[in-house]
């Protein structure tokens, strides 16, 4: 963050923000997004989806990564609110105005009314992963998709496209950011220009997580903090997700486009990770999405943005085993597979709103041990890495209560499991990168 460490605490400010959320806590969330990814070999149907969402759930709308038919035909008639996407490969072709003619004919009318779609999402982070192509054919193919819509008749079906924040130069402090240069003119002023004519948003995807450090833990996890000024415009900030969101209006307003509606289209917080990402917890995805959500639900709005409400799509709705990448990004799911909640901030129906929710232990007494398997330098880095966590490992220091016997499966079993005692019985505080699992027999006796 841009600020000086002589930077005078504001606790008011940050009480004042505090209490409005807490008044949202006792109010029940009704409109919350969710994005719904299909990375897994577990996953439940789409049938299944729609109908625990729609009978179990708050959520009134689901963002999906492609035009999967099967899927769009599992939300007719829930009433819930769908996003489709176009794949980033199809946008140079879509620019031409007969083929998003014929391709509002064959992938859009056929499912609508029925299924209550209300945006086509034109690619996915296109600046961000696209080539140059498709970057340049973006804003048409925006253009003629919706001339495609409003000839078909379907002109309540709104054109977006979501954003990852590379489209920025710089977000910190929010009164010196700006789109990237080349991008400005060429990309985004005639993207926001159709945004104005078309009253449809500019969805971006501003995660707190990635801009994570150690030394930034509570502004990224809205818990207490003095809180940034910004010198330039006095405004005071106690969380990085208010600085983002203000950072894209900036750099929208100096293009001259301030009254283009803003949508989060991805915001989320992984609550596994590998060992050493310490920040993926269940404990900080549940508070750092109930955060997010209350925001949502408060219209409280940003400190360059009183007042506004952002429609907002958490990502995920599952855990996705086949996700590329570290195991973080297969760990951003609200549920697992079989429906059960990861975490909860009381968007099942009838459920509490959130506040005072914890993982529960599963049932029975249940230890974390080594695998029979698992090596001993493996079992090394294990103790290593629970040890500087917090958890106290000076009864395996020499002189304590469980140093003997002297080796490091010994050491390991006290470690691991202390570790999986500390976080509440949860299965996967036991995996260790698959050296460790649960076991119902006292390796002490």
């Amino acid at each position: 963050m841009g600020t000086s460490a002589a930077q005078p605490p504001y606790p008011f400010i940050f009480l004042a923000s505090t209490l409005i959320l807490l008044l949202q806590l006792f109010t029940s969330v009704t409109s919350i997004g969710v994005n719904y990814g299909t990375l897994g070999d577990n996953l439940p149907p789409p049938s299944q989806v729609a109908q625990f969402i729609r009978d179990r759930t708050k959520i009134d709308r689901v963002k999906l990564y492609d035009m999967n038919p099967d899927i769009i035909r599992a939300f007719a008639n829930t009433g819930i609110s769908l996003s489709v996407t176009v794949p980033n490969g199809d946008i140079p072709g879509l620019a031409n105005p007969r083929a998003a003619r014929r391709w509002v004919a064959a992938n859009v009318k056929p499912f609508y009314p029925q299924t209550k779609i209300l945006y086509i999402l034109v690619g996915n982070e296109v600046l961000h992963w696209g080539d140059q192509n498709m970057i340049s054919n973006l804003v048409p193919a925006m253009q003629a998709i919706h001339n495609a819509l409003v000839r078909a008749g379907l002109g309540a079906i709104k054109v977006t496209t979501p954003h990852s924040l590379i489209i920025l130069q710089n977000s910190d402090p929010p009164s010196t950011a700006a789109f990237r240069p080349g991008w400005d003119r060429a990309i985004l002023a005639p993207m926001l220009q159709f945004h104005r004519r078309t009253k449809s948003p500019f969805m971006v995807n501003p995660y707190p997580y990635f801009s994570w450090s150690p030394k930034n833990t509570k502004f990224t996890l809205f818990q207490r903090n003095p809180g940034v000024r910004d010198r330039l415009t006095g405004k005071i900030y106690t969380n990085m997700y208010d600085l983002l969101l203000d950072a894209v209006f900036m750099s929208m307003k100096k293009l001259g486009f301030a009254d283009v509606g803003i949508a989060v289209g991805e915001v989320g917080w992984p609550s596994m990770g590998e060992p050493w990402l310490v920040q993926c917890t269940v404990e900080n995805a549940r508070w750092h999405n109930l955060n997010i959500l209350r925001k949502a639900e408060s219209g409280v709005g940003t400190p360059l943005m009183p007042g506004r409400r952002f429609e907002t799509y958490i990502f995920a709705l599952f855990n996705e085993n086949l996700k590329p990448g570290s195991t973080a990004e297969k760990n951003f799911g609200l549920f697992r597979p079989d429906f059960s909640p990861v975490y909860d901030i009381g968007i099942m129906r009838g459920a509490q709103n959130g506040g005072g929710a914890r993982p529960l232990p599963l049932p029975g007494k249940q230890w974390c041990v080594p695998k029979a398997t698992a090596g001993d330098a493996a079992l090394q880095a294990n103790v290593n890495w629970v040890c500087s966590t917090g958890v106290d490992c000076r009864p395996i220091q020499p002189g304590g209560a469980c140093f003997n016997p002297n080796t490091v499966r010994s050491h390991a079993a006290f470690a691991m499991n202390a570790y999986y005692q500390a976080k509440g019985h949860q299965n996967f505080n036991c995996d260790f990168s698959g050296t460790g699992v649960v076991s119902t027999s006292d390796p002490s006796k």
